[in-house]
């Protein structure tokens, strides 16, 4: 079953025609601490991203994302200053799923919203 997964699905990794693509067009640039590989095209240029599970762009460090994009020339190690002890680590896009933020009045919360204080006044036109 892994086979015919890697042949037929692409949102859980690389299929067999990427990473042949990959290996046959694109030289291997790099990898990100979430296990993503970077290629960039032999020929054109071009890059591009394996993910390491499911394909999710907001999975891409801020960092690599610049660098798929063209923002900068240099491999992000070399181009970029370090990490700042300030600086959180990105995460990926948590919407739709159990740790995504739900305020207190969401429907996944019970839905009870909080009584209104009366300090909105609604606008009238003239």
């Amino acid at each position: 079953m892994p086979m015919l997964k890697k042949i037929f699905t692409w949102w859980e990794g690389a299929t067999i025609g990427t990473a042949l693509h990959s290996w046959r067009n694109g030289s291997k640039v790099g990898s990100d601490s979430l296990g993503n590989i970077y290629y960039e095209g032999k020929k054109d240029g071009r890059r591009w991203v394996i993910y390491a599970g499911e394909n999710d762009a907001s999975a891409v460090p801020p960092e690599w994302h610049s660098w798929l994009h063209k923002q900068i020339d240099g491999l992000p190690d070399d181009v970029l200053p370090p990490v700042r002890a300030f600086e959180k680590p990105g995460t990926r896009n948590l919407t739709g799923t159990d740790a995504a933020y739900r305020p207190s009045g969401a429907l996944e919360k019970g839905g009870q919203r909080q009584a209104a204080t009366g300090d909105y006044e609604a606008w009238t036109p003239n």
